[in-house]
């Protein structure tokens, strides 16, 4: 009788030792006990882990162009509104491309009108 008690007593020692053990493991086992069942607390669900960190968009601004006026240039005289007449071909240029008597500026004429 004293061995039945004793194997009793080192039954119910490491069920009751046996439970604390698998504390915190999150898994479900599989098992045979012997006795009273003892209920381990509810367990929490896994711990959710956030996306990792990103870094804060920078926007680097660039100065503003800047622009330069620049000078008015010198409005150019207007070019001088003549004719190059050869005397001795009697036409004017670029008709003719070379005048051996030299040429002779000629202001220059409208056509006459029909």
């Amino acid at each position: 009788m004293k061995a039945l008690k004793l194997l009793a007593a080192l039954v119910v020692l490491g069920v009751a030792s046996a439970n604390p053990a698998w504390a915190d493991r999150g898994r479900a086992h599989v098992g045979v006990m012997i006795g009273v069942p003892l209920y381990s607390p509810a367990y929490y669900p896994p711990y959710y882990y956030y996306p990792p960190y990103s870094p804060p968009v920078v926007i680097e601004r660039t100065a503003p162009p800047v622009y330069i006026q620049q000078q008015v240039a010198p409005a150019q005289a207007p070019a001088a509104n003549v004719w190059y007449f050869c005397a001795a071909a009697n036409a004017y240029y670029p008709y003719v491309k070379d005048c051996p008597g030299g040429w002779q500026q000629v202001q220059p004429q409208p056509p006459a009108q029909p």
